[in-house]
């Protein structure tokens, strides 16, 4: 059993995870169980931001697009949990590495998000609003 302990907007929550079979993870967050399915099955005990707090904003459920006939050749993900407060590309725009792509407020501070690499966004994956948790995939690039 791994324990974890989170700080999200304000509120304090302790995550155990009791186990992981296939794509579920049994895990306790202040006490209470719960069943999490994971969409990449870690080799691992996941990270952090593979566990969602119940009484915390939910990360946005976006539909993903398929990505191009190239491939996604990059993720851009969040640094931080926190709440995207702009999205500064469109899908087809041509990005360099270290441009900024969105903005993320966390502990009421404004994060600025670059691209990781060179490339084509493929895909938006969050859109201005969302609760997003460390870690999360926000824009793919081909």
């Amino acid at each position: 059993m791994k324990t974890y302990n989170f700080k999200i907007n304000g509120k304090d929550y302790s995550v155990t995870i009791k186990g992981i079979e296939g794509r579920n993870a049994e895990v306790s967050v202040n006490g209470t169980d719960y069943s999490v399915e994971m969409e990449n099955t870690p080799d691992a005990i996941p990270e952090p931001a593979a566990v969602t707090a119940p009484a915390a904003p939910q990360p946005q459920s976006v539909p993903q697009p398929a990505a191009p006939s190239g491939g996604v050749t990059s993720v851009v993900h969040s640094p931080l949990p926190g709440v995207i407060i702009s999205v500064d590309v469109k899908e087809g725009q041509a990005v360099k590495k270290g441009q900024k792509v969105a903005v993320l407020e966390a502990m009421k501070m404004e994060n600025e998000i670059q691209a990781e690499a060179d490339g084509t966004v493929s895909a938006i994956l969050v859109q201005k609003g969302d609760s997003v948790l460390e870690g999360a995939e926000i824009i793919k690039l081909s």
